[in-house]
């Protein structure tokens, strides 16, 4: 099992910044790949970033050149320049599978945290 607890949502306007944290714990295999992806009402879970344990990311293109994951013993999302359109819930992800992308190949998820960017 795998326990992923996020933080930092909240309220911004645009062009503000944001950053996410998500801790993990449990029995986290070396190689394993963590990353952010959210949820807007009424459309489905998709991919923001996604960091491999090598060091390996990825990025939607809505937040290339604006967002920046990393990760030590957390992963964190640090959001630059948002947009009202970033608004959604954030979930934290775990996955063992290397080359894992699709939400529903995801092996564990976060609660969640709200992000609003509104004026």
């Amino acid at each position: 099992q795998v326990h992923l607890v996020e933080s930092g949502g909240g309220l911004v306007q645009p062009g503000g910044s944001l950053r996410l944290s998500c801790a993990a714990s449990g029995s986290i295999f070396s190689a394993n790949a963590m990353g952010w992806y959210r949820q807007a009402p009424g459309k489905q879970r998709e991919l923001v970033a996604r960091i491999r344990s090598d060091g390996m990311t990825n990025y939607a293109d809505s937040v290339k050149g604006r967002f920046t994951i990393s990760r030590d013993n957390a992963v964190y999302l640090q959001m630059n320049s948002l947009k009202p359109e970033d608004t959604a819930v954030y979930y934290c992800s775990y996955s063992t599978g290397w080359y894992s992308i699709l939400p529903q190949e995801q092996d564990y998820w976060g609660q969640g945290t709200q992000v609003t960017v509104s004026s």
